[in-house]
This record gives C-alpha cells, sequence and structure tokens, in this order.
C-alpha cells in the first residue's frame, strides 16, 4: 500500500492486537501517513516446511489515538499536523481551497498524503479534485486532522453520527464516542449536537479529531430562535456559519435546494417531508411566503466557506422518507436544483459533495446516480442508505446496507452509515459499533465491485488463512476481530481450538477444507 518512499516508525497498534502501526512518508519530513498492518502466523505447508505469509496493510482512520507513543489529553487535543502546511500556503499567496489549487496543478501536501493512503497517484488526485469529482474536507482551522479523500475513483467512505443532549455531556463522552467510531473505520463524523454548550462541544471534537467533521449549522441557528423555524434569518445563520467556519468544521450540510415551489410537491407523499433540515426551510418558506433564504445567499454562503476551505454537502431536504415515495418530482426537483448550486459553488472555488436517498427500492437505485453525476457535474454523492425496505425495524442498518453497497458500486463516494435504532430510538455504543461495522462492509463491498487496488487484498489474505485453519489471523483479519474471536468460542473453546482444522459447523469428519487439504497431502506425498 502507498506510493510513498519507504515506512518509518513500526510500533505497535494501540487498538487491535496483533497490529502495528506503519508511517509510510511522503516527499517531505512532516509528511507521514499512518497505516494498520495485521501481522499474520505462516503457513504449515504438505512437506512439513513452513512458509511465511506477509503483513497486510489496511487504511487506518484512528489518527493519534491509535498510536502507543501518543499519551493524549483530551483537553489538550491531538498534534496539529497541516498546521505547517496551510501557513506555507498562506505565506507564498497560493489559493486557500483544494479546489483552486489543483485548478492551478499544484499538488498540495494533502492531495499527496490521500495519493498514498489510497495508492494512487498523486497527479490523478489532483486532476479529480479539479474537476470536482473528488473533494478533500479540510478546513484550514482544523489542522489537526489527517487528510482523506471523497470520490468516485476512490475507496468509498462512511460517515458516522455523534452528538450531545440537551440535558449532559462532558468532554469524556464526546471524546470517547469520536474515537470509538474512528476506531472502527469511520472516515469522517458529524456532530449532530442540540441543546446547550453547543460550541463548547464541538471544540472539543475537533481538537480531538482525526477525520473531518461536518455539522448541519441549521440546527444552532434554530437552537438561537427556541426552536421556531419562522423566526430563522439570514443573519442569524450566517453567523452560525462564520463562527464554525472559524472553529474549524471541515464540511457542512445546507439544504439550499428545498425551494417554495417544491413544497406542495411533498403533498401527495405517504410520508412527507422526512429530513429535520427540509422540514424547518418548508416550514419557513410557507410562513415567510418566500424563497429559502439559503438559496437566495448562495453565492454569500460560498464566499465564506471559500475562505476558510469549508467543504460543502448539499442537503437532500426533500429525500424520500419510505418505498412509495422513491424517485418522486419533489425529490428529483431539489437534485436538478443541486446541480445548479454546484456548479455556482465550484465557480466560486468551493469543494461540493451531493447528498442523496433515503429510502429506494432496489430497481431505482441506478436511476438515482446516474441523474446525480449527469445533473450534478459529476460531484462526489453522499447517502444515507438507501433503505431498501421499509418493513425491518430494528434490522435498519441491514436493509440500508444492501442499498448502500449497490449505489457505491455504481458510483456513490460516501455511505452515511444507518444503526439497528434507525426509526425506534437513539442509538447507544453498541449500536453505533453494529452501525459502522456494517457500512464498512458495504463500502468494501462496493469497493471490490469498481476493482479498487487494494480491495481484495485483505479479501485474498482472510480466504487463505480459512483454508490454512490460522484461527487467530482469521479473527485478526476481520472487521470486527473482537465479535468473531468471540463467536469461535462460544463452541471452540481453549487452546486446543485455535489449531483445529475444522468448525463446529461441520465438526471434524465432515469439513470440506480439511477434506481438501487431506487430497493435496495425499497428491504430494504420491509426487
Amino acid at each position: 500500500m502507498g506510493t510513498a518512499q519507504n515506512t518509518a516508525d513500526n510500533v505497535a497498534h494501540a487498538l487491535f492486537p496483533a497490529s502495528r502501526r506503519i508511517y509510510l512518508r511522503g516527499s517531505r519530513s512532516d509528511l507521514r501517513v499512518p497505516t494498520r498492518q495485521i501481522l499474520l502466523s505462516p503457513t504449515r505447508l504438505p512437506n512439513g516446511t513452513t512458509e511465511e505469509n506477509p503483513p497486510v496493510t489496511v487504511y487506518d482512520t484512528s489518527g493519534q489515538w491509535g498510536d502507543p507513543a501518543f499519551h493524549g489529553d483530551p483537553h489538550r487535543g491531538l498534534p496539529r499536523i497541516r498546521e505547517t502546511w496551510v501557513n506555507e500556503r498562506r505565506n507564498t499567496r497560493q489559493p486557500t481551497t483544494q479546489l483552486q489549487c489543483a485548478r492551478m496543478g499544484i499538488i498540495t501536501p494533502e492531495m499527496e498524503f490521500v495519493a498514498i493512503r489510497e495508492n494512487l497517484p498523486s497527479e490523478l488526485v489532483r486532476a479529480e479534485i479539479a474537476r470536482g469529482h473528488a473533494i478533500i474536507p479540510a478546513n484550514i482551522n482544523h489542522p489537526e486532522s489527517e487528510p482523506m479523500i471523497i470520490g468516485r475513483r476512490f475507496l468509498v467512505k462512511i460517515n458516522t453520527n455523534i452528538g450531545n443532549s440537551a440535558l449532559a455531556s462532558s468532554i469524556d463522552a464526546e471524546v470517547e464516542k469520536m474515537r470509538w467510531s474512528v476506531k472502527w473505520g469511520g472516515d469522517t463524523l458529524m456532530d449532530l449536537s442540540t441543546g446547550a454548550n453547543i460550541h463548547q462541544t464541538r471544540e472539543w471534537i475537533l481538537r480531538n479529531c482525526p477525520v473531518p467533521v461536518g455539522t448541519v449549522p441549521l440546527y444552532q441557528a434554530l437552537e438561537k430562535t427556541d426552536g421556531r423555524p419562522e423566526s430563522l434569518s439570514w443573519e442569524i445563520y450566517r453567523d452560525t456559519l462564520l463562527e464554525q467556519t472559524a472553529q474549524g468544521v471541515d464540511y457542512f450540510t445546507i439544504h439550499a435546494g428545498v425551494l417554495r415551489d417544491f413544497v406542495p410537491l411533498t403533498s401527495r407523499r405517504l410520508t412527507g417531508i422526512v429530513s429535520r433540515g427540509g422540514a424547518i426551510i418548508a416550514k419557513w418558506c410557507v410562513s415567510h411566503k418566500r424563497e429559502n433564504f439559503l438559496y437566495e445567499h448562495w453565492d454569500e454562503i460560498c464566499d465564506i466557506l471559500c475562505a476558510s476551505d469549508t467543504a460543502v454537502s448539499i442537503g437532500d431536504g426533500l429525500r424520500p422518507g419510505c418505498i412509495a415515495d422513491a424517485n418522486d418530482d419533489a425529490q428529483f426537483a431539489e437534485l436538478k436544483t443541486q446541480g445548479e448550486l454546484t456548479r455556482r459553488a465550484q465557480a466560486r472555488g468551493v469543494q461540493v459533495m451531493n447528498e442523496g436517498p433515503g429510502h429506494v427500492p432496489i430497481h431505482k437505485i441506478h436511476e438515482n446516480m446516474t441523474r446525480q453525476i449527469d445533473w450534478c457535474n459529476g460531484a462526489p454523492f453522499y447517502t444515507l442508505g438507501p433503505v431498501t425496505t421499509d418493513i425491518a425495524p430494528a434490522y435498519d442498518h441491514i436493509t440500508s446496507a444492501i442499498g448502500a453497497a449497490m449505489i457505491g458500486w455504481h458510483g456513490a463516494s460516501m455511505l452515511c452509515y444507518v444503526t439497528p435504532k434507525e426509526h425506534l430510538g437513539l442509538p447507544n455504543r453498541d449500536d453505533v459499533r453494529t452501525g459502522v461495522i456494517t457500512y464498512k462492509i458495504a463500502a468494501h463491498a462496493a469497493d471490490l465491485a469498481k476493482g479498487h487496488p487494494l480491495a481484495r487484498i485483505r479479501d485474498d489474505a482472510m480466504s487463505k488463512a480459512r483454508f490454512d485453519f490460522r484461527w487467530e489471523d482469521q479473527f485478526n483479519l476481520a472487521l470486527d476481530p473482537e465479535l468473531s474471536r468471540s463467536y469461535h468460542a462460544e463452541t471452540m473453546q481453549g487452546n486446543s481450538a485455535k489449531n483445529a482444522h475444522f468448525c463446529s459447523m461441520c465438526g471434524p469428519n465432515f469439513c470440506p477444507m480439511r477434506i481438501t487439504g487431506d487430497i493435496r497431502r495425499c497428491t504430494h506425498a504420491k509426487n
């Protein structure tokens, strides 16, 4: 993995057993890209000798928290690894945003960083950003973040959501939620905090988060009006944007495509408007009998975002909330408006991605992707699922992962995770873990289908470990080593189970892989 010059600082990984952290060097001394190597045991060959299995290098989102040499204090935050890069661009009067730099032919350290992570050429990264087909969400005021890229030519990413309640929170609790997410593989993090201490909570998260952080500014703006949508104004929203860009938020969900004329189109829907942001804006438009103020002030919004290189995720406020409403006039009217807003934002140097559905049956997924690519200038598509059936409460992490894998295969660049509590309640820690792992599976399945050069390495290593009955290697190669190990231990306990050439499903006499091994050994002995 990586096009780096060489490796540096091989150290144990703090969050996973039998793993070590490898830093890949870039073209400059302060460009060190962290990865995780899974160490594997040797294979016993039929002739009695052994064959070494090379370690498998995987993408690592854990940041400095995965490095045992880092004894972090959440109150102090992470090292500011991008601070020098940002200051160099300022001092040499280079453009602020990654999009502006890419269009001028400049390969920034952030671009080189993600190229190494993705094992792809830096020029491909620059070219895809210049076309508007990929983004690196990296606010200049969030120097603690490790650059990552979102785009069709790259690994499919996943987003996770956290946020404090209106009643209680603490710095340790919020940082722990973030660390839990990045341990299991969350590529970006949305802070959806409401209630008191929103600014302070966001500050704790940003200073300790190694992945891009996104927000929905409308939520904090609504808090300033005591929860009354009709009392919102452009001035309140603008001040909220300025506050959050200065803190370092890397991307915003902004529901600027919910136009006044589109609201009546939802009256024929079975579930109406299911987006919180979409419903708030729709109520404002109806109350004031005016156009969406986010749409009217779009150019001003873009200028605010451009100043800090904050990316915009144009929200899908009219996404379908049930199978019956999928691909209707309201949804596609907003998507077409997203295309207009995308072109306007890119013209002003702002990095853009588009948000998508929602609830969509399998046979309608492809249409969503093709229309988004066509109407939105090929900008990255960021989708919630889509959920492919409405009848599985408590299993919507599965119903949505089916749609997520499919739309990722067709070209979606990032998937917003869904937990088993979707439609039912607030997820707990275990639900978050289940949601993240489920969506890592969906994203990886899409990467395999797309033929990403890094995708199959881990699968092939797992298959070989499975055929060799190297149980510990199977556990360690799994997306969730802890759960895999515990399931195996339920029926195969003790040290002998680690060397058994069968599992409890087939037993010792009916295991086809063991029988195949016997056949090969017999063949080898005869030869």
